[in-house]
């Protein structure tokens, strides 16, 4: 007797870079079951093998099924590839000093990597991803909707979770995002930010505005350096990170389609183009949609408009 349902192919992330930021990445996709296999992947054999097996070592506990190792190969029939692989970032360095060393390993890993799994869609984590996601589109060459970088995904969620705290409501009551670079240049979009509704400028509670410039400004400041402080203490960001990526992927498997502050190639929108650099979009199993039409003030927009001249000039000084 045949089945009357027809049999579903396992879904398939692949990591590339066993690191602190891929491995926790692979772990938050096993726990969270983000996808059916989850696949990590890292020239350096030693220390990739002992991380899959760690992982394996759990596969009782966990949805997913965890391979990989220092063949490229066990990255084969991917639906999302995500790269962590690349020099880390030291305290005291910008994201924006890996430009160079990085686009180098990027630009080595896509022909590879496209060549396992035609039909992906590729993220890039690898700092500074911004540059990254631009240098790795025009490497693969494939649709700018397939190649883009986490952006300020996390930056995001790091902003939601300090605007939740100071208020003490939940954060998925929060709305707000940060765009421009993942990096010192990004800036958040207090213009639309809101609480259930409400204009964070107009959040009160017994008559007291809450939110104050001052109190804005901290805030924002706090968001965008948080991985300073976090690097200064314990030498890297990567649990924040790994969820990001695991949700990410999550999304990107998902038949529903989502709104994320994510970094893709820019044309025309706010006075940019040719950079990749993040605005809320549109994502779905296809990729990423155009931006979200987002109003912003003055401000904001010389703001987007100076983040995307920085990245211009990282690009340029290493397409030369």
């Amino acid at each position: 007797m045949t089945s009357s349902v027809a049999s579903r192919r396992p879904s398939k992330v692949s990591i590339v870079g066993a690191g602190s930021v891929g491995s926790s990445m692979a772990y938050a996709c096993l726990i969270r079951g983000s996808a059916d296999v989850v696949a990590l992947y890292d020239i350096a054999k030693d220390k990739v093998e002992a991380e899959v097996a760690d992982l394996a070592h759990g596969s009782e506990f966990v949805p997913s099924k965890v391979m990989g190792g220092a063949d490229v190969n066990d990255t084969a029939g991917s639906d999302v590839v995500i790269i962590t692989a690349g020099a880390r970032q030291k305290p005291g360095q910008s994201r924006l000093d890996l430009a160079g060393v990085n686009a180098g390993i990027v630009s080595s890993l896509m022909p590879q990597l496209v060549e396992q799994s035609p039909n992906a869609i590729f993220i890039i984590v690898t700092n500074p991803c911004d540059v990254l996601a631009v240098v790795a589109q025009q490497v693969s060459g494939l649709p700018e909707h397939r190649v883009f970088s986490s952006g300020t995904l996390l930056d995001t969620s790091r902003l939601r979770y300090l605007i939740s705290q100071w208020a003490n409501v939940a954060t998925p009551h929060v709305h707000a995002a940060i765009i421009g670079e993942h990096g010192d240049s990004e800036f958040p979009v207090w213009s639309t930010a809101n609480i259930s509704g409400v204009p964070i400028r107009d959040w009160t509670v017994d008559g007291d505005t809450v939110f104050t410039e001052e109190v804005l400004a901290d805030l924002g400041r706090e968001a965008a350096m948080a991985a300073y402080k976090i690097i200064d203490g314990k030498g890297a960001t990567n649990y924040g990170i790994g969820l990001t990526g695991a949700r990410l992927t999550e999304v990107l498997l998902s038949a529903t389609r989502s709104v994320l502050p994510l970094s893709g190639i820019v044309h025309g929108t706010h006075g940019v183009d040719g950079v990749a650099l993040s605005l809320p979009r549109l994502v779905s199993g296809e990729g990423i949609g155009q931006p979200v039409p987002i109003p912003l003030e003055d401000a904001e927009l010389e703001k987007f408009q100076a983040s995307a001249q920085q990245l211009h000039e990282t690009l340029n000084s290493i397409t030369k």
